[in-house]
């Protein structure tokens, strides 16, 4: 309100100008409305603004609605003559305005009428929403237009283009459930610690910080992942490759990942994620059997038949499902956005190639 009423104020001192009304007026097209965005440059991306149409803008006041998580406004500019009042920022609206001066004509036509530039904060996609624009048409008239344009824009690591991982990695990635290497590069195919993978999943399931002791002496207290152990550890989904000795900074292997996701579903969804019949013999898991099932860890097999049978996590090539191999930063997104799919949907997609 505070904004327009000083556009008003500005539009009334301003000097009398005549304004033209065509002799078709009654048949000309109405006004319309356009919003297109950049391409990212170095992490920003610019708004453009544009009207058909248009008859005597003298000025005008534009709402968009925007994530402010992932998007900041670095400055927004007027392609019209005049003064522009500081942008208006509060939760997720932005409001800009911009009135002409003096005695001069509005402006007419198709134009351009202004840009919003923002930087890009967060990892996948997002969407900002023209929601409505107010226009003067003369020193007294104003007119509001609900525009409803959206347009998409996104934030991605430049070394996943075309990989089959790319999708899940992005959306997890724009959760904040998982980060990247650096601004740029997520590096899929570089291995997980067990630190790393614990971190993953306690923001998936947003488990809360506790200040519960955990048995670990290779976990201080000091290290970044102390908290997320603890938590992880108190909510039963991870335990110690001995009583005492977690192993942090050491890799995650596939049935270790395994075994810590299904715990994962039992401890968000009670009820899922449970044996259902035999599990059938070493050298097999239940209907589902691998080549190199005998190199399962007792300890993991029932976890690998239940992760398997709900689509949770496949095999890698020729019918191995290589257990004691690490995992990659690639499968251990993909597998925690098929856990959260299959928690809120019972559907799972994405596969690990």
């Amino acid at each position: 309100m505070r904004i327009w009423i000083a556009l008003l104020l500005i539009v009334t001192l301003s000097s009398p100008v005549q304004f033209f009304e065509t002799a078709n007026a009654e048949t000309a097209q109405a006004p319309m409305f356009l919003l297109d965005v950049s391409k990212a440059v170095e992490g920003k991306v610019t708004l453009t603004m544009s009207g058909k149409n248009i008859v005597n803008v003298y000025g005008y006041e534009a709402v968009f609605s925007y994530d402010p998580d992932k998007l900041e406004l670095l400055g927004a500019k007027s392609n019209m003559d005049g003064f522009s009042v500081s942008p208006i920022i509060k939760n997720n609206k932005i409001t800009i305005a911009h009135t002409k001066i003096g005695s001069v004509a509005g402006d007419s036509g198709n134009m351009t009428i202004g840009t919003l530039t923002f930087k890009l904060k967060k990892h996948g996609e997002t969407t900002v929403k023209w929601e409505s624009m107010k226009v003067v048409t003369d020193q007294s008239k104003s007119t509001l237009t609900s525009v409803g344009k959206s347009v998409s824009m996104g934030k991605a690591f430049i070394d996943l283009v075309g990989h089959w991982a790319q999708a899940d990695i992005e959306l997890l990635a724009s959760m904040g459930i998982i980060d990247g290497m650096d601004e740029n590069h997520f590096v899929p195919e570089a291995k997980v610690t067990r630190a790393q993978f614990a971190a993953m999943i306690s923001r998936a399931l947003t488990l809360k910080a506790t200040a519960d002791p955990n048995p670990f002496t290779d976990v201080p207290a000091d290290s970044w992942y102390a908290g997320v152990v603890s938590s992880a550890y108190t909510a039963g989904i991870i335990k110690g490759r001995t009583d005492s000795s977690f192993a942090p900074e050491q890799d995650v292997t596939r049935e270790e990942m395994t075994v810590m996701l299904m715990r994962a579903g039992r401890y968000a969804s009670a009820g899922t994620f449970e044996e259902q019949g035999s599990l059938g013999a070493v050298g097999g898991i239940g209907e589902i059997p691998f080549a190199d099932a005998h190199s399962f860890s007792e300890w993991a097999i029932k976890d690998i038949q239940i992760a398997v049978r709900e689509g949770i996590i496949n095999g890698r090539s020729d019918n191995r499902f290589v257990p004691k191999s690490q995992a990659s930063r690639a499968e251990a997104a993909v597998v925690i956005k098929r856990l959260l799919s299959k928690r809120s949907s019972g559907d799972t997609t994405g596969e690990i190639s």
